[in-house]
């Protein structure tokens, strides 16, 4: 092999380099887009601050996807949120609309990433008089779907334990009045809650702290 020659293998070898590094970046800079603007309603690294706004880094990538197909399908209420913090500070936006602007590329990038992050608890207060009692609904009721008392992200169903009482308790009466749609099996279960049960199981998920 001649100079010649090796100089140009070299050449096209740092092109090809330099070219890979270029779309990673790209590609790299897309999806922090894309998170930063998740991270400015939900937290950094999906940790939520807001009560009214649920923590979803941890969570799994399934239920990530899942849950944004059905918001951008209108499978579920989207409440208008204001962005707490960020450049969009103040400006309102809801689930919908969010879900409907991401690809689907561009979700499952997200989600992948979210599920990596650890599942951060809210620090709030709870009544350890109505969680003794919600423990044993959700023993009964609840644990079959959300195991580990509701901690696990495997078994795809969300994670109760730690999360924000009051969007737990915005969900449940979605739920309740039949606002938000749920599987059958869980409707059976739902059926059999009363008010007191309800809020009873909110605070034995908001004790796990």
């Amino acid at each position: 092999m001649n100079l010649h020659t090796k100089k140009y293998l070299a050449s096209l070898c740092l092109t090809v380099i330099f070219s890979i590094s270029g779309l990673v970046n790209v590609s790299f800079a897309g999806e922090f887009e894309e998170l930063e603007s998740c991270y400015h309603c939900h937290g950094e690294d999906g940790a939520s601050t807001e009560p009214e706004i649920p923590s979803i880094g941890g969570l799994s990538a399934p239920y990530i996807i899942d849950t944004m197909l059905t918001y951008r399908n209108d499978e579920r209420p989207c409440q208008e949120t204001e962005f707490p913090v960020g450049p969009r500070k103040g400006e309102k936006t809801d689930m919908c609309v969010t879900a409907r602007d991401l690809s689907e590329a561009q979700t499952e990038e997200i989600a992948e990433h979210l599920a990596k992050e650890p599942f951060v608890r809210a620090k709030q207060d709870f009544d350890p008089e109505k969680a003794k009692p919600g423990k044993i609904v959700h023993n009964r009721l609840c644990k079959k779907c959300h195991e580990d008392a509701g901690a696990s992200p495997d078994d795809d169903a969300g994670i109760l334990a730690g999360q924000w009482m009051p969007y737990m308790e915005q969900q449940m009466e979605e739920y309740l009045t039949g606002k938000r749609p749920m599987p059958k099996k869980m409707k059976i279960k739902m059926d059999k809650l009363d008010k007191t049960d309800t809020e009873n199981l909110i605070h034995y998920y908001g004790s796990f702290q």
